[in-house]
């Protein structure tokens, strides 16, 4: 039997992740992703209309799965800390798990594309902030979480897990599950009235 060939589709947005996170959007060429992908460079175009759509559309398509995996045995019945712990230490698992996606996520949120994303999503609210922001959301208004905007909740819980994952990924910290349990009742004491 002959072994089926990769998806395309899917064989270009790996290629796309892989070149961003070893050398950025700039140094990650069409040709570049379609020699990766062993795809002829013409056939990026058939399933993205250009560059700056098939950087977009990996994002969503991590962030859909990112999710997924937080959403995993997470209900609205916990106690209110219980979630925020499941959220955190689940996002920061995942991150250490799936490096490339964790550098391909960091990319797109300090470059162009995740500024005006992060804008149209948190500050102009033009979609629902996710799981978090309805966590953060429901945090103030039981004066559970201290009375910030959004955003700044965001940071105070997220941008420890980010600088700690990058830390774990580059090898200046091993991460266990004590330590990430740990990490998270800190992001937690930010957060809290």
């Amino acid at each position: 039997m002959e072994e089926s060939k990769p998806d395309k589709r899917e064989a270009i947005l790996q290629a796309t992740m892989e070149l961003v996170a070893e050398h950025g959007f700039h140094d990650a060429p069409c040709s570049l992703i379609a020699e990766r992908a062993g795809v002829a460079a013409g056939t990026i175009y058939r399933y993205f209309e250009n560059k700056d759509v098939l950087i977009v559309t990996l994002y969503r398509e991590l962030e859909t799965r990112i999710n997924a995996a937080l959403e995993e045995g997470y209900t609205q019945e916990k106690p209110f800390r219980e979630r925020f712990m499941h959220l955190v230490t689940g996002l920061l698992k995942f991150f250490i798990t799936h490096p490339q996606e964790f550098k391909y996520v960091e990319q797109f949120h300090n470059s162009p594309y995740g500024v005006a994303f992060r804008r149209d999503r948190i500050i102009n609210h033009s979609e629902e902030c996710g799981v978090y922001g309805e966590l953060f959301k429901q945090g103030m208004a039981q004066q559970v979480l201290k009375d910030l905007p959004l955003v700044l909740l965001f940071d105070l819980a997220f941008g420890p897990i980010v600088s700690v994952a990058r830390n774990h990924i580059l090898g200046f910290i091993q991460l266990d599950d004590v330590l990430i349990e740990r990490i998270a009742a800190a992001c937690w004491d930010s957060l809290k009235c």
